[in-house]
């Protein structure tokens, strides 16, 4: 996988799971919002793993 499809990936993660945090807010749903905290944070990794990539490729294009 590319970083910049790692980087895609990673921020439609996050988005998605602050808005099944801020659902499970809403409805009372502790469940619902601890899955949207766990898959903000795979996101966060997701970036940080094409963010690290990025920099690897532009370490060695030198």
């Amino acid at each position: 996988m590319s970083s910049t499809s790692d980087k895609v990936k990673g921020t439609a993660n996050q988005v998605a799971g602050k808005v099944k945090q801020g659902v499970g807010e809403a409805t009372d749903d502790p469940a619902l919002k601890s899955e949207g905290k766990l898959q903000e944070a795979k996101g966060d990794l997701q970036k940080a793993v094409g963010n690290a990539k990025s920099a690897i490729k532009k370490a060695t294009d030198l």
